[in-house]
Parts: structure tokens; sequence; C-alpha cells
């Protein structure tokens, strides 16, 4: 839970501000007045620039926030005179205004001598973001390793075309996030550029000492993880660590690079609902349990031979490994994460890779900011709802006084 106690009073900034201070966004207005300058030196002076300030930093990123909560293509639209107009906040900044900071915004406006990597423009942010997250948050003894619904919202999705989606989904990044899955509070965020040819984020994922460190602090975590990074590899790094792990596997999905492939077949003979078979390797399992299909699980986080049910509607109990039950109940908990947050990440979907990779973390730090204000006793003086709760934010950024929530 939260690692420290918040005033009654305490407001949506307040919350969002654990993560994204005023000394990181005093950052972003240095940054991008350094840029702006630059760039006109290069390319010819704008007379339309003055040198933005903390204050429209502030209200610049609520307007884009406003996008998850109003879900416009545009954020643009907010001056517009459509559907997704907004004039009670459009009077704060002038849409010209705003597009000039959109232009010149950056949060590291030049790369260092000593920068190879490719996100060098954003780490930073990242940095001081995992700092707030691991400074305000101890995460329960079960977490989630995945990677996280971070498209469209569904209305988008149902109604475009297939060249529009495959236009949409082709990202040069791939993310993945450590969760708390007891609240759904993500504790880290990997990022992986796609560059090139080279190794896709799948295989990046299984060699990299980043993600292998996991900034776990405390020992014993037990870690969930889907078919795409279940890997025997992977897993004993963890176990030198002190960090257990459970994981579904899958022959077409996983690396099962030192697993025995009888285990990976299927038995000619017919099994019945509830069987499975055990193969060990020190304190590592591999069970392949059956359920009107064959379904493996690699863990070293508990006992093969420990009992446990999984709770069918129709079917009733059926009896499974220990392992199969907490995977599928601390899946369970993500799949809720995801149907209750992830539509509330931010619309605007700019074309430069850090640029999307910063918005996408700010909607992390806002879904974590919600998760600790709902466990703080201003929760309980206020109970805004998540759409509520965002609004409050982005009327706090743009200097708003209405304090009254929205229905």
């Amino acid at each position: 839970g939260p690692t420290r106690k918040m005033p009654l009073t305490a407001s949506a900034m307040d919350f969002f501000q654990l993560f994204v201070p005023d000394n990181v966004l005093k950052n972003m207005v240095v940054q991008t007045n350094m840029y702006a300058k630059k760039y006109q030196e290069r390319f010819g002076s704008d007379d339309a620039w003055i040198d933005v300030t903390l204050t429209e930093m502030k209200a610049f990123l609520g307007y884009v926030i406003s996008t998850s909560i109003h879900h416009c293509e545009s954020v643009l639209s907010i001056w517009s005179s459509g559907f997704y107009s907004n004039k009670s906040i459009a009077l704060i900044m002038t849409q010209s205004r705003f597009e000039k900071i959109l232009k010149y915004f950056h949060i590291v406006a030049f790369r260092s001598s000593q920068t190879t990597h490719g996100l060098y423009k954003i780490q930073p942010f990242l940095d001081s973001l995992q700092n707030g997250f691991d400074s305000a948050f101890r995460p329960s003894q079960a977490q989630v390793l995945h990677e996280p619904l971070i498209d469209e919202d569904p209305v988008f999705i149902a109604t475009c075309t297939e060249r529009e989606l495959r236009k949409r989904k082709k990202r040069k990044f791939s993310l993945w996030v450590r969760q708390c899955s007891s609240t759904g509070f993500i504790c880290q965020i990997y990022v992986h550029l796609k560059e090139g040819s080279g190794a896709d984020g799948l295989d990046a994922l299984k060699n990299k000492p980043q993600l292998h460190s996991m900034n776990a602090s405390g020992k014993n975590y037990i870690i969930f993880t889907g078919p795409s990074i279940t890997s025997l590899n992977l897993f004993e790094e963890f176990e030198k660590q002190g960090i257990y792990c459970c994981g579904l596997l899958s022959a077409r999905k996983s690396d099962c690079t030192g697993l025995p492939p009888s285990m990976l077949n299927n038995p000619e003979t017919p099994q019945s609902r509830g069987q499975y078979r055990i193969r060990m390797k020190g304190n590592m399992s591999l069970i392949c349990w059956y359920n009107k299909g064959h379904f493996r699980f690699l863990t070293n986080a508990y006992s093969p031979v420990q009992q446990g049910v999984i709770i069918k509607r129709k079917s009733g109990e059926i009896p499974c490994p220990l392992a199969v039950e907490a995977f599928a109940a601390h899946l369970s908990y993500i799949c809720k994460y995801d149907d209750k947050y992830s539509k509330y990440f931010i619309s605007h979907k700019p074309n430069k890779t850090w640029q999307q990779v910063f918005w996408f973390a700010i909607s992390i730090a806002i879904n974590n900011a919600y998760i600790l204000y709902k466990m703080s006793e201003a929760y309980h003086v206020t109970r805004y709802s998540r759409a509520q709760f965002g609004e409050r934010l982005v009327k706090e950024l743009l200097g708003l006084e209405d304090t009254s929530p929205s229905h």
C-alpha cells in the first residue's frame, strides 16, 4: 500500500505530483525554451513565440490529459465548434499558443556526447517517474509482468478499417509493466525500442539485464507472466535474486529452450478434466494440466503436489495444482484493472516515438495517482470516480477555481 499518509484535503493534483512534481515540470519548461531557441537559430526566428512558463506548461499538460476523459481524436477539438469542443477550458489558452508549445515541447532538448540509446529524449523523465513509484508505494508479494492494453478505445477499434488499424498498430516500441496484482498499481515501466531488424521485443525482454534486476527491493516476490514472457532462462535469472515465478507456457509463443519436449507434446491417450503431469528439475516444476485442452505452467513459487481448484459456473470445481489456481486468480485482477483503467489512456497520438512513450507514461502515472487516492482518507471525503478524478486534475492543471465534482 501507500508509504505516506496524505491529508484529508489532498487534491487530484497532490496525488499526481507524487510522480510528476514541480521540479520535473520546471525542467520541461527550461528544455522546451532551449529547444525553441535552438530551432529558431537554425530555421529562422518565430515572432509569435514567447518563452513558455510553468503555469502554461501545466495548462498544456491539462489539455492533452483531457483527451483521456473525452476521447476526442485530436486535442485541437477543444477549440472547435464540434461535438468535442469544451468552452469551459478553451478560454485558458488560445489554440495558436497551444500549438506553439506543442511544436517545441521537449524533455531533453539536446543529445549529450555520452548518449547512445534512442530513449535519451525521455529517459530522465522515466527515471524520475520510477523513483516516484518506488517511494510512494510498497507492492504486494504477488505481481504480474505483462504488456498493458495501450491501444485506442474499443469504439475506434470496432469502427476503423483494417488499413487504419494496421497503420495505428505500427508502434516503434514495446511496453511492459510490473504490476501489483492486488491493487493494480504499476510499480515499474520497461520500454524497448524496436530498432531496425534487430531482436524483437520478446527476445530483448529475455536478454535485458535491466528487466532482470526488476528494481525489486523486497525478496520473495512472486511474479506471474503470460506465455510471451515465460521462459526457463528468465525464471532462473529471477531465482538468483530471490524472486519466484509462475507463468503460462505456449509452444508457439514461449521460449521453450531447456524444457523437456515430452511435456510440450500432447499425450495420445484421452485425458479427463483436472488430470495433470509434472516434471521437476531442482525447484522448477513444469505442469501440464488438462481442462478442455492442455495448459502448461512453469513455476518455482508453488509445490506441484499442493492441490487447488478452479471454480466454473457450469461445471463446478475442477481439481488442479495450486500454481494453476494462483495463476488464474492473479491474472483476473489484471483483467479487472484493464477493464477499469485502460479506457483512460490519453487519446492524443503524436508521431514521435518519445512523445508516444511520454503520454503513455503520464496515463499510467494518473491511474497510479487514482489508486493511491482510493486508498487514502481523502477518498472517504470526496469519493470521485476515475472520470471525475481526471476532470479534477485537468481543472487543477489549468488553474480553474471550481472545486465541485462534475457528474
